[in-house]
């Protein structure tokens, strides 16, 4: 039986959010604050350029006299060769601060940027372990898509294209210091994004929720509020890109689900879907959110005998059903509903893929300390369930 106490935490989170339409014009002021004279500015694709807030962000910054080195090309599951590519760009420069407009795999690489940035080895060594991140550019961000919650946290999740392995880095010192979320400049999103994205909030909101020891009754609350909010907002997005108030709720939604807020006094609680899931996208290069709508209805099968009266919690608050098949068969609903994946096929891996996936899984979950649960045969099962 699992509890409900409120574990002794320690709550620290110093991003300051600016949140609004036309927010990205303070980029320049709140660099300046930080007596910033240099940055290095990582985006992904020229949609930036195209729709106008590259010009937004560069007038913001020449009117504070603050000068920009580019560093474009910045994929969605980021690699590490990019990151060491901007890493030597932002020394030869001499940049004061990594400035990162785009969605999470942007700001993921300008936070492992920062930190390769002072290290005099190879950055991949702060991945694996082999040494501490003890100083750090500072970051700044202009989100423009919502999904990691990268945006208040200190986490990035960045992939050795030549060992696929998917690991990520934490530091009080990788937050970002001021994070811009405009929902307006998400509506250009794709559809197939979107609904990623959803899944993508929903599985950081759920993995406590469902493994914690302890996982306090408010804390679970939080959750349904969280995935209530996306489920509601994403139904909206999907007939009406344009909805302000529903790109609002979406984007705040996203932020909380991944800022340390819902897991602060849980206790005992672990991230199986994205264990797994980084093996897929790490593999195979899939969208991050469309794995783990395929992950999460077949981690959740195998799990829900572990916490059985969560899970019919989840089917009650959440879908208004009884029983923990009831809820666990509407999320799959659901995902299919909006057309995220949720079987391996859509995303063109065949059983003849899971022995190499499995492998993967495996040492994934010894980094996650999960190697005593999630067994080959386990790993198996799960994926089997999901083709």
């Amino acid at each position: 039986m699992k509890g409900t106490r409120v574990d002794h935490f320690t709550y620290y989170n110093p991003t300051k959010v600016e949140f609004g339409v036309g927010k990205e014009s303070l980029i320049g002021q709140h660099l300046a604050e930080a007596r910033v004279k240099k940055v290095l500015l990582c985006y992904g694709s020229d949609r930036i350029k195209r729709d106008g807030l590259f010009d937004v962000v560069t007038k913001s910054l020449a009117e504070k006299n603050i000068q920009f080195v580019l560093c474009g090309g910045i994929v969605s599951n980021p690699v590490i060769s990019k990151v060491r590519e901007a890493i030597s760009l932002a020394r030869l420069h001499q940049v004061d601060a990594i400035l990162s407009v785009g969605g999470g795999s942007v700001l993921d690489s300008a936070k492992a940027i920062a930190a390769g940035v002072p290290y005099t080895g190879d950055v991949w060594d702060l991945f694996i372990g082999k040494a501490s991140i003890d100083s750090a550019l500072p970051v700044f961000d202009i989100l423009t898509l919502a999904a990691t919650g990268s945006e208040m946290n200190s986490g990035a999740v960045i992939t050795n294209e030549d060992t696929k392995e998917k690991f990520a880095i934490q530091s009080p010192l990788t937050f970002p210091k001021v994070s811009i979320v405009n929902p307006a400049l998400m509506k250009t999103v794709s559809r197939d994004y979107l609904v990623y994205s959803a899944a993508d909030i929903i599985a950081h909101a759920i993995e406590g929720y469902f493994t914690a020891v302890d996982q306090p009754r408010f804390h679970s609350r939080l959750v349904e509020a969280i995935i209530n909010t996306v489920i509601e907002n994403t139904e909206i997005l999907l007939v009406n890109p344009d909805n302000y108030a529903a790109r609002a709720e979406f984007a705040w939604a996203s932020t909380q689900a991944l800022n340390g807020l819902i897991y602060s006094g849980t206790a005992g609680y672990s991230y199986p879907n994205h264990m797994i899931e980084h093996a897929l996208s790490a593999l195979f290069n899939v969208p991050h959110g469309a794995g783990l709508s395929v992950v999460i209805p077949a981690w959740m099968k195998w799990y829900q005998d572990r916490n059985p009266l969560q899970f019919e919690r989840f089917a009650q608050n959440i879908f208004g059903l009884k029983t923990a098949e009831q809820g666990i068969a509407a999320l799959e609903n659901w995902f299919n509903k909006i057309g995220t994946p949720t079987r391996l096929a859509q995303l063109g891996i065949t059983e003849a893929h899971l022995p190499a996936t499995i492998d993967i899984v495996l040492t994934n979950a010894k980094w996650f300390g999960l190697a005593d649960i999630y067994t080959k045969d386990v790993a198996t099962t799960i994926l089997k369930s999901a083709l």
